[in-house]
């Protein structure tokens, strides 16, 4: 079955400053290289749609919301953090990431495609119900997973999140959620300085070493992971994909290539497969090298549709 790849061109226009990492260009060197190695020729092609506010309520309260609304900029920037700010366009593309989001879980749940992946910005891991942060302003995979338990027969979600930072968001989010279950591998000590404590039970978050490298990896998926989500059995798969454990960024020093991105996904594939019908919604989170985090996308996107 056929995959999707869920875009919108307001991620091109968010942008929070010269030489911020977390930039336009990432979108669109994904977007060139997935086109010249004809891989989007293998992918359903759809335009983000906006997110409703109760879709986006589901997850963020709504003084939070109309607090973000009212700092949004006419011109130059507004930043809500040191790292994270806002510019003219950056609500629309924070409404259009979440909007993707959305559609990404609707035509999964339906059937009409086996899976979904999604190159918007900003990213949304660390979002909390309450406050932006790192460089995140609405949860966009928490937007999905809440729009699949309340309007699309899903009773059981599993988050992976492969971000070389703890989703302190989505954690956040869904603590204590029996719904869901949220895997996650990052690098102790980095930002945002939490995961080492799971905030509930339905949380499994495995801290690595720097330097630790793919065997570390490995041991995290196959030893944690895997046991918690075949006990878990869900009935579909979202993914916070973070590719800033890579080698060639400089965000982290967890040392990974392309190859243990190919690993990781094919570890999710499988479960999704033996729980979840194959169904799996991907959404971009890190990944600042520009071109290791094309080859990294690439390599993930690969096992999504069949053809690594």
């Amino acid at each position: 079955m056929l995959s999707a790849y869920i875009s919108h061109p307001s991620s091109l226009l968010h942008e929070m400053g010269p030489g911020h990492p977390e930039c336009p260009a990432r979108c669109s060197v994904i977007h060139d290289y997935l086109l010249s190695h004809s891989i989007l020729d293998l992918m359903v092609m759809h335009t983000a749609p906006i997110a409703t506010r109760p879709q986006v309520a589901r997850v963020h309260d709504a003084l939070y919301v109309a607090e973000l609304e009212a700092s949004a900029p006419t011109s130059g920037y507004h930043f809500v953090d040191p790292d994270t700010a806002m510019n003219c366009h950056t609500l629309s593309a924070a409404w259009h990431a979440a909007g993707a989001a959305v559609l990404a879980t609707e035509i999964v749940a339906r059937g009409e495609v086996a899976s979904a992946f999604c190159n918007v910005r900003p990213p949304g891991h660390h979002a909390t119900r309450h406050a932006a942060m790192g460089f995140c302003f609405f949860n966009n995979v928490a937007v999905g997973i809440a729009h699949a338990l309340a309007e699309c027969g899903v009773s059981r979600v599993a988050l992976v999140d492969f971000d070389v930072h703890h989703g302190n968001g989505s954690e956040n989010i869904f603590a204590g959620d029996d719904r869901v279950l949220m895997v996650s591998t990052f690098q102790r000590g980095l930002y945002p300085f939490s995961g080492e404590e799971a905030l509930g039970p339905n949380s499994c978050n495995v801290p690595l070493e720097a330097r630790s490298g793919r065997d570390a990896l490995r041991d995290a998926v196959t030893r944690h992971w895997l046991p918690a989500l075949e006990d878990f059995r869900p009935e579909m798969i979202f993914v916070s994909a973070g590719f800033d454990a890579h080698r060639d960024d400089d965000m982290g020093r967890l040392g990974w290539v392309e190859a243990d991105y190919t690993w990781i996904t094919r570890q999710i594939m499988d479960v999704a497969a033996r729980h979840a019908n194959g169904r799996i919604v991907s959404m971009l989170e890190g990944g600042y090298a520009l071109p290791a985090l094309a080859r990294s996308v690439a390599a993930h996107v690969r096992v999504l549709i069949g053809a690594d």
